[in-house]
């Protein structure tokens, strides 16, 4: 088969060991990001098989409608960014793993390096000593302070794990099953939102966007934060009401914020109303950026592919595919 991956960004695919997966295929990797319709059309007009990282290019009808020869897209993880409805229409096979109960190392220990550098102020001391200066201010010890885990997952289990380690009191905020495997691990639950919110020194968000989750964090729910306290999301930036944060920031509550997502990514606009906030670390999305994530993943991935080529396709969201006759083919 044909295969396309996009958005490689620094070549890294080509030199995992997983690679070798796409040994019986023809590939042509991107490194760099491209929007604009019509050239991706051109990319991809031989393309057979679509591979993504992520979220990080968005497949809508009006690129899909001109990709005559594309068979499946495969990659890992949710799939906001796909018009499944237009694959489907299209008889274009879209094949997700989700991967159940796996725990993303790599973004559970992104998430411990925000809070180090953010409570540590290690950005800032170390711009500070590069600029002539010696120590710029003091920061915050994690000992005793209370660590809250929005969403109890697979991430946020181990986040939690972390927090323990550090010494934290750990507490939960999440859906109720969620909230009872937290207490069968040893945290404490909180008995209402209100109270998490207004308890805990530093949150860290860790759910899945969906449309019930969406903006589920408000400005409302922010202003409940100490002024002391640090809110985190390695997770999704629609977690969090349009704007709230770095209004809230400006106002006072809560007092710092660490965020590796945003809106629209890649974000390049220096301009960013949180890159502006002297209150506010963040980075380009890079939790699950690692040699050793990227290789969990693509293992995955190139499986899907071969497993398609093979006539046995698995981790599909659009079965329906294979049931109707293909309109283009």
């Amino acid at each position: 088969m044909k295969v396309s991956i996009l958005d490689d960004y620094f070549d890294t695919l080509r030199g995992l060991p997983c690679f070798a997966k796409l040994a019986r295929h023809e590939v042509t990797v991107w490194n760099d990001h491209v929007d604009d319709i019509d050239t991706l059309a051109r990319r991809l007009a031989d393309t057979e098989a679509l591979v993504l990282i992520r979220e990080r290019t968005k497949i809508r009808a009006p690129l899909l409608e001109r990709l005559a020869k594309l068979r499946l897209i495969s990659q890992r993880s949710v799939y906001p960014h796909i018009d499944i409805d237009a694959c489907t229409g299209l008889g274009v096979l879209v094949c997700s793993s989700m991967h159940p109960g796996t725990p993303s190392y790599a973004t559970a220990e992104f998430t411990w390096g925000l809070v180090l550098a953010a409570l540590r102020q290690i950005p800032q001391q170390v711009s500070s000593l590069k600029a002539g200066r010696w120590q710029s201010g003091v920061g915050t010890s994690l000992r005793d302070k209370t660590l809250g885990i929005y969403g109890y997952g697979r991430i946020g289990s181990v986040v939690a794990s972390y927090g323990r380690a550090f010494g934290m009191r750990v507490v939960a905020w999440a859906r109720p099953d969620s909230l009872a495997r937290a207490r069968q691990d040893g945290y404490e639950a909180a008995s209402s939102k209100e109270e998490f919110l207004e308890a805990c020194d530093v949150i860290s968000l860790h759910m899945r966007l969906v449309s019930a989750t969406r903006g589920i964090v408000t400005a409302a729910d922010l202003a409940r934060m100490k002024p002391t306290a640090l809110l985190v999301n390695t997770s999704r930036a629609g977690l969090i009401e349009p704007g709230a944060l770095a209004a809230a920031l400006a106002a006072g509550r809560p007092g710092f914020a660490a965020v590796d997502v945003f809106e629209e990514e890649p974000m390049t606009d220096p301009h960013h109303p949180l890159l502006l906030s002297d209150k506010a670390l963040c980075t380009p999305h890079l939790g699950y950026v690692t040699r050793e994530e990227y290789e969990l993943q693509f293992i995955d991935i190139f499986d899907q592919i071969n497993a398609y080529a093979a006539g046995a396709p698995i981790n599909m969201v659009n079965a329906l595919v294979l049931e109707t006759p293909r309109q283009r083919r």
